[in-house]
């Protein structure tokens, strides 16, 4: 069969820039059509193979992501009843946040098909039994339980260790690796970093420096270590992200366990989400989850539109899943694994943010690791020198949220239907360190719109 673009000529890199720069009739290149990014990468109009240095092994299993249904136990009863309907309405996952360990998790767990539905659990402690019961339901039932325990992620968001009856929570830890053999106890907390501010380089590097810290000190770590990650509007620097994230992972893993894997569980940022015309949010969280599918992500857990002023409800959480489904059973987005094989931009973004996270993670373990650079507040200083710049250009309307800073409609009225506080909650108390705090860009505008209602 003859191949169709043999009767075409190969067209170089530099006739392209030729034929660019004749068309913007003197106008100069780099000024026009380059604009550097946050993260220091100069995004070009065009990129061919000369832009690709070498094609990055890393697999993408786009056809396999689950879609994952959050919810807060409160109610035993309620949380049951919510659970078995989220899965009969298209959730193929749930993660269960769960603040008191006197929860009858056999209980929460017992009416549920445990034999094809991936459970992780979000929990506000650390402790031997609980985990013991969830080892004796997972080996009786050969379920898939995720417990997603994160002490360091505590550190960094609360400001203190998980309280504990051992001298250290990497003590409670190392006792739970050797009894816990059927459930992935490991997590690490890559939302923070984002919600917080922090650049994609910065949230690539601290997250793999969070995990390694974990390798470093484990005497054995149950597989498959959850690595949970936010995701933003930056469409292709987002899927880049989370294929440089599992590419430094396998590398940094293999000096430890070749046998070592990670699972990416991946959410919509908080950080530029609105309490006004927040019907965009639903546009936003979309094309995050775009990127979440096409960069890799396992297990996907939408962000409801109005997730920031109202409490867990029925409309919200339908909508959240349907976006999912849809871009799964209509758009079919679970048709093809490395869908974004072949694209010169992503592969080179993914390069690009490779090297640049691997010098900051190389730094960062050279200076004594994330752990000791968290406690000394280093890390919290370079976020929020981050996330002061974005917000700058928020501000100023360089970064734009439409219906917020651009469009915004100033009949628009919120105060009147908010379930919770939208904004940063200030509560002083005695803390290890000066925790990393999570901050929206709109946050400040929001609050004096609401002051003039």
């Amino acid at each position: 069969m003859k191949h169709l673009f043999n009767d075409f000529a190969p067209v170089s890199a530099k006739e392209w820039k030729q034929k660019i720069q004749f068309e913007l009739k003197g106008a100069d290149y780099n000024d026009t059509l380059i604009w550097n990014s946050p993260e220091d990468i100069k995004v070009k109009p065009f990129y061919d193979q000369e832009d690709v240095k070498e094609v990055l092994s890393v697999a993408t299993k786009a056809s396999e992501f689950k879609i994952c249904q959050n919810i807060f136990v409160h109610d035993l009863n309620k949380s049951i009843e919510r659970a078995l309907d989220s899965l009969n309405r298209g959730a193929e996952s749930i993660r269960f946040t769960i603040e008191d360990e006197s929860v009858d998790v056999a209980q929460l767990l017992e009416k549920l098909p445990l034999e094809n539905t991936p459970i992780f659990f979000h929990l506000n402690f650390i402790s031997i039994d609980f985990v013991q019961k969830l080892e004796a339901i997972a080996k009786a039932k050969k379920a898939t339980i995720f417990c997603n325990i994160d002490p360091i992620g505590q550190l960094a968001k609360d400001g203190n260790w998980f309280t504990t009856t051992e001298k250290s929570n990497f003590d409670t830890l190392n006792i739970l690796t050797k009894q816990a053999e059927s459930l992935s106890l490991i997590s690490v907390n890559g939302t923070l970093y984002q919600n917080a501010g922090a650049t994609i380089v910065q949230q690539i590097a601290y997250t793999l420096a969070h995990t390694n810290e974990y390798f470093n000190r484990l005497d054995a770590i149950p597989q498959p270590i959850v690595i949970e990650v936010a995701v933003g509007t930056n469409y292709f620097f987002e899927i880049a992200k989370l294929k440089a994230i599992r590419l430094l992972f396998n590398t940094i893993a293999a000096a430890y366990n070749p046998n070592w894997s990670c699972h990416l569980l991946v959410t919509p940022t908080k950080r530029n989400k609105t309490l006004y015309d927040y019907n965009v949010n639903m546009l936003r969280t979309t094309t995050e989850c775009m990127s979440a599918i096409i960069g890799g992500a396992d297990t996907i857990a939408n962000l409801p539109y109005d997730a920031l002023y109202h409490k867990d409800n029925e409309f919200g959480d339908r909508i959240a899943r349907n976006q999912l489904l849809i871009l799964k059973n209509e758009s079919h987005f679970d048709k093809v694994n490395n869908p974004s094989d072949g694209s010169y931009y992503i592969e080179s973004l993914t390069q690009q943010l490779t090297d640049k996270a691997l010098t900051l993670f190389k730094d960062i373990e050279a200076n004594g690791g994330f752990l000791k650079q968290l406690n000394e507040g280093i890390i919290k200083r370079k976020i929020q020198e981050s996330a002061d710049k974005e917000q700058d250009l928020f501000d100023n309307g360089k970064e734009i949220l439409l219906g917020t800073n651009k469009h915004a409609n100033k009949d628009d009225r919120m105060k009147h239907d908010l379930e919770l506080f939208p904004f940063v909650k200030i509560k002083p108390r005695k803390t290890l360190i000066t925790p990393i705090i999570e901050r929206r860009l709109a946050e400040k505008l929001e609050q004096e719109r609401l002051e003039k209602e």
